[in-house]
């Protein structure tokens, strides 16, 4: 099972024959937990950090995650590199499981915030190593259903996972939105042993495995916590750790992300750049999409949430169709995936901008955000597929490490912005309607900057002849 491509049966098209079947029912319980854990905490949390007289710091259990989620995430990349994912993926998994315990028991706001913390790290370990392992496991042609399949392992946690935390945190105990997920990740655990077993460690070192990347990687994701910091409250102090967080930002980037990024180079620096590009638009509009539904239209909390369930919904049919067997699996056909996928996204948001409008009926965010989670199926997935084409075996871990960093910055930088216009909005500098349209118009050109680069995706040879310019901005 060290290379899957090129020896793969007729009888092999599915994910689940035998040949694959460990490896997808691992990778997909997995998956299916670090999403039910990012989609349900948001909700247990409040009720958490009330229990352990820590409401103040509730902000540190998500900035703690973030943090130690991108050092996760690069660490993974150096090691998968120089060793296989096999030592990631256990330490992803050990430190997943004594994170869940950690928070689970705590007593103490320190103790659920360094649960966060370890979380984290062990989410950022084993969804770089996924991605390496899907690149070592599965053949080019299986790669758009393991990912449709993965996207769809997101929607379950999305339509259940809050409505579950909530309950269990009412009427059971916020501790069981922790604990209650270690015998499933024991599961999981144990369907990647034969697989893991099967992998091949790498011959050389890949051009990227320098231990020096890491302390890149601490300098970014603290960057964009002192960027989000200096954001939520501005004052003459806020300036100058508002300026440390870009130097730290850049200069963490600089190294971690392929050379080419920023210009959108063909090859692998496309991927890693659109996948940003594709996070920071869509994230940064769904982040205040519940807020939009509250604030302007008077929606209550359960009918503000039903537009991001439809777009779970989308983004599994969005990603299956990307998926399905086609004659011809050539680069005008993901191509065409990205333009369309990015197109939709700004749709979606431009129209969200008109249902801001409290003078607007606010049902019109219910299809638009539906859109929006066609085009991100299409998107996401045809660029992870692109990412482990163009990527080599020596270099898999660090190239997923930063498509994955990507994602996680620049949604991280767009949602850390609409929380800075809704901060801006509550303390009178201009009204609500004000700060939704202009997050939600400047995701809209985001998201056409993604339309306009998309032939790009194309391999090298052919992505010249579409040349197209692009602002050199970080992404």
């Amino acid at each position: 099972m060290t290379t899957a491509a090129g020896t793969q049966k007729p009888a092999d098209r599915s994910i689940f024959a035998p040949a694959y079947r460990s490896a997808s029912g691992g990778i997909l319980i997995l998956v299916t937990l670090i999403a039910f854990e990012a989609m349900a905490v948001a909700a247990a949390l409040p009720t958490a950090a009330r229990e352990v007289h820590g409401l103040g710091a509730i902000g540190w259990a998500f900035t703690g995650f973030l943090v130690s989620d991108v050092v996760g995430m690069v660490v993974s990349g150096q090691v998968c590199d120089r060793r296989g994912p096999r030592l990631p993926m256990v330490a992803g998994l050990v430190a997943f499981l004594a994170g869940l315990g950690v928070a689970g028991t705590a007593t103490s706001m320190a103790q659920l915030v360094a649960g966060r913390c370890i979380q984290g790290a062990g989410g950022g370990l084993l969804i770089t190593a996924i991605y390496v392992v899907l690149g070592a496991t599965f053949p080019d042609e299986l790669r758009p259903k393991i990912f449709a399949a993965i996207s769809a392992a997101w929607v379950l946690p999305s339509l259940l996972g809050p409505i579950v935390s909530g309950t269990l945190a009412q009427h059971v105990s916020w501790r069981w939105v922790f604990l209650g997920l270690l015998p499933f990740v024991l599961v999981g655990a144990l369907l990647m042993v034969p697989v893991l077993r099967g992998l091949a460690t790498p011959v050389t070192p890949g051009r990227l495995a320098d231990p020096r990347r890491v302390l890149r990687a601490v300098a970014a994701a603290g960057g964009v916590a002192a960027l989000e910091a200096a954001g939520q409250h501005p004052s003459p102090v806020s300036l100058p750790i508002a300026g440390v967080g870009v130097i730290a930002l850049v200069w963490g980037l600089r190294a971690l992300l392929p050379p080419g990024t920023v210009r959108v180079r063909p090859g692998v620096p496309a991927p890693v750049a659109m996948r940003g590009l594709f996070a920071g638009a869509f994230f940064g509009v769904e982040s205040m999409v519940p807020l939009t539904q509250t604030v302007q239209h008077g929606f209550g909390a359960t009918l503000a949430s039903v537009p991001l369930v439809l777009a779970g919904v989308t983004w599994s049919l969005g990603s299956w169709w990307q998926g399905r067997d086609h004659p011809s699996e050539g680069p005008e056909r993901r191509v065409l995936f990205i333009r369309t996928g990015f197109a939709l996204i700004a749709g979606a948001a431009a129209l969200v901008a008109v249902a801001a409008q409290p003078q607007l009926p606010g049902w019109v965010i219910f299809p638009a955000w539906a859109i929006a989670g066609l085009g991100a199926g299409l998107t996401m997935s045809s660029l992870g597929v692109l990412l482990l084409r163009y990527t080599n075996d020596a270099d898999r871990g660090a190239d997923s490490a930063a498509l994955q960093l990507s994602d996680a910055v620049t949604s991280a930088l767009t949602t850390g912005i609409g929380g800075v216009l809704v901060a801006a909005a509550a303390r009178g500098v201009f009204g609500y309607t004000t700060a939704f349209t202009v997050l939600d118009l400047a995701m809209v050109a985001v998201a056409g900057l993604g339309v306009a680069v998309a032939g790009r995706a194309r391999p090298p040879a052919v992505s010249s002849r579409d040349s197209v310019l692009v602002t050199e901005t970080v992404i």
